[in-house]
């Protein structure tokens, strides 16, 4: 059983982080033609697209990717609804009513929702740090830099250089690892 648990986690978060991250990019104008954009547009061009269909056309103006967004959202819940069929069924069949199933959905949407964001985020900035040493020139860098900038000038400007070494990185993953294990 715990195969299946990791195996859906793992897809729903390719899925899920392929919509933020695709909203993200969308959002700070990023050119989808490059990497991490050509991974992110094939793993989920086929959820955003008939989304972006069933939105009224006043959410598909502005800067934010509304069907990113709501893809994302529709897929946390879909991934709600299969963890508490799955608990369900390793516990023996327990019967929920309409409102404590649908709330059960709704929390545990919620929950994945952010965890995939802040996990997201550890793995982009983890990628940032390590390109940062070992090819700092590269087009993914420059993007990379892109994403994680607004993240990471708050604590540019709180924290000094240490002996001409950037530790805003490591700061926000430690913040991001707390805010991981308050998530539970």
């Amino acid at each position: 059983m715990q195969a299946l648990w990791f195996v859906l986690d793992t897809v729903f978060f390719v899925l899920v982080g392929s919509c933020l991250l695709r909203a993200w990019m969308n959002g700070l104008r990023i050119n989808m033609r490059d990497q991490p954009g050509r991974f992110v547009m094939a793993a989920s061009d086929w959820v955003v697209g008939p989304v972006r269909k069933m939105l009224p056309r006043a959410l598909g103006q502005g800067s934010w990717d509304w069907g990113s967004l709501m893809a994302a959202v529709l897929l946390c819940l879909a991934y709600g609804g299969l963890w508490l069929i799955l608990v369900s069924v390793s516990t023996g069949g327990v019967a929920y009513s309409g409102l404590t199933l649908a709330l059960g959905i709704v929390a545990k949407a919620c929950v994945f929702l952010l965890r995939t964001g802040l996990q997201g985020l550890t793995v982009m900035l983890l990628m940032y740090a390590v390109l940062s040493w070992v090819q700092p020139d590269s087009p993914l860098q420059v993007r990379l830099d892109r994403l994680c900038a607004p993240f990471l000038r708050p604590l540019r400007r709180a924290i000094p250089l240490v002996g001409g070494v950037d530790l805003s990185v490591l700061v926000l993953i430690v913040l991001l690892q707390v805010a991981l294990m308050l998530l539970g």
